[in-house]
């Protein structure tokens, strides 16, 4: 694959590309917290400590503080650089993958405590399907960002055949769930919280996904988001 980071970071002002390795950085960084929140969130389902929770609120304040100072980034870039072609893509882009990191972040924390109540020494039932669409999910999340730090739509394209199978696994899962509620109700309030587990991993990945569909943006400068809509195809 060419590097083109060359050709999204070089330009006459020394300043404006720190600007722009410092947006591409921060995000990055930003990324690596929620990978971390995942691993945390996935930890609460198999180690049942409550103790996590108290780092898991901490990360999440991190992640907002990181939101507000890429927001904050991108507006100054805007107003005081005027970027435009792939420079502004690439701002562009960044203000989009931060709304979804937040959310996803979100989403573990959601995980995390419904997992402290859902999961305990005894009672470990929907625990192999949690753990096995955290780990599909997971993949995805390291994957989408991976992409965006080195401009791979290759790898970027390969996030949307993942979805499917998240997709797929999250189904089963409801399934599994769903009967085992019908054969004991006495279940149904930890069953339910399980599902809800499941759904926020399924929305996490969805959030890589689209991570995925902005590295497109970025590299190509198309939408990939509505296919019907968008006529364009990748060349």
């Amino acid at each position: 694959m060419t590097d083109l980071n060359d050709d999204f970071f070089r330009h006459i002002s020394s300043e404006f590309n720190e600007e722009l390795e410092n947006l591409r950085r921060s995000l990055l960084e930003m990324g690596g917290l929620v990978e971390d929140q995942m691993n945390s969130a996935l930890a609460c389902c198999t180690q049942h400590d409550s103790a996590l929770l108290g780092s898991i609120e901490q990360v999440e304040e991190r992640i907002n503080a990181a939101e507000i100072s890429l927001d904050d980034q991108v507006e100054s870039l805007i107003i005081r650089r005027q970027p435009k072609a792939s420079d502004l893509r690439l701002v562009l882009a960044v203000s989009k993958i931060v709304r979804d990191l937040e959310r996803a972040g979100d989403e573990l924390e959601k995980v995390a405590k419904l997992s402290i109540e859902s999961f305990d020494q005894s009672e470990t039932f929907g625990m192999t399907e949690v753990q096995r669409i955290g780990d599909q999910v997971g993949k995805m999340l390291s994957e989408a960002l991976t992409a965006f730090a080195r401009l791979d739509v290759s790898l970027a394209q390969d996030i949307f055949a993942r979805d499917r199978e998240v997709d797929k696994t999250y189904q089963s899962a409801l399934r599994s769930l769903a009967t085992f509620m019908i054969e004991d109700p006495r279940n149904i309030g930890r069953v339910l919280n399980v599902i809800w587990i499941v759904r926020a991993l399924e929305r996490v990945g969805d959030h890589a996904t689209n991570i995925a569909e902005y590295v497109i943006y970025l590299v190509h400068g198309i939408d990939v988001r509505h296919p019907r809509i968008n006529q364009n195809s990748l060349k």
